[in-house]
C-alpha cells in the first residue's frame, strides 16, 4: 500500500519531485508514493484520478497553494481542509441561489475522511472554477458558505475519494487573500516554500 500525493501543477511541488529524484511527466510512481499532476481545476482533476486513482493507495494527499478569505490565517500558513463545497453547482433564481442539494441533484459538500495532522488548522474550503477577485461576488460566497479557504480542485479530490472509499487529506499553503484582484499582495513563492519543507518533511517518514 503507498500514498497518491495529487497537485494541479508540477511548479506547486517542484521542490519536493526535486528532493526524492522523482521522475516522469504528470505521474510519477516511487517506492512509497506516487505523484500525479493532474491539470488545474475540477475537471482535469476529475479525469486525472479517473485514470490513475485505485485501491492500491491507502491514502490520497492532495496538496497546493489556495487563497483565505480568513485574515486570522497568515499568507505562507499551512492548513488542513477537511470539509470542501463544490460552491456554484446549482441554479440562479433571480438575485438567489439554489444550491445542488437544494435542488434535489445530490451533494456538494464532501469531507476529509482522515483529519489527524498535528498542528495544522482545520479549515473549510470551497472548490471554484472561477477564482475570487470582485468584491460582490466575495461577499455573496461568504454569506452562502462562510468558507474559509478557496481552490479550483479540492472538493473534486473529495470526491473520487469517498466514491472509492479511500481515506484522503487536503494540505494548502495560503498564497493570497481573498480580495478585489491584486497581485502584488499574493506571496506565492511564501506559500509554495512552505508547502515542499512540510510536504517533504511529511513522504520521508511514510
Amino acid at each position: 500500500m503507498k500514498t497518491l500525493v495529487v497537485a494541479a501543477t508540477k511548479n506547486e511541488v517542484e521542490l519536493t519531485i526535486d528532493q526524492f529524484s522523482c521522475t516522469g511527466d504528470h505521474f510519477m510512481e516511487s517506492e512509497k508514493f506516487d505523484i500525479l499532476i493532474t491539470g488545474v481545476g475540477m475537471v482535469a482533476t476529475a479525469f486525472a484520478l479517473g485514470r490513475h486513482l485505485s485501491k492500491k493507495y491507502d491514502v490520497v494527499l492532495n496538496v497546493g497553494i489556495a487563497g483565505s478569505f480568513d485574515r486570522l490565517i497568515s499568507l505562507g500558513e499551512l492548513v488542513n481542509v477537511t470539509e470542501d463545497t463544490f460552491s456554484e453547482l446549482g441554479a440562479e433564481d433571480h438575485q438567489d441561489f439554489i444550491s445542488l442539494p437544494q435542488l434535489g441533484f445530490g451533494e456538494n459538500t464532501f469531507h476529509s475522511l482522515q483529519n489527524n495532522i498535528p498542528h495544522l488548522k482545520k479549515v473549510k474550503g470551497i472548490t471554484v472554477n472561477k477564482v475570487h477577485g470582485n468584491a460582490s461576488s466575495i461577499a455573496k460566497i461568504e454569506e452562502l458558505y462562510q468558507p474559509q479557504t478557496e481552490s479550483m480542485e479540492g472538493a473534486a479530490v473529495f470526491f473520487a475519494c469517498q466514491r472509492m472509499g479511500i481515506p484522503v487529506l487536503q494540505v494548502r499553503s495560503i498564497s493570497n487573500y481573498v480580495e478585489p484582484r491584486n497581485r502584488a499582495n499574493w506571496n506565492i513563492g511564501l506559500a509554495i516554500k512552505n508547502l515542499n519543507d512540510w510536504l517533504i518533511e511529511y513522504l520521508a517518514k511514510i
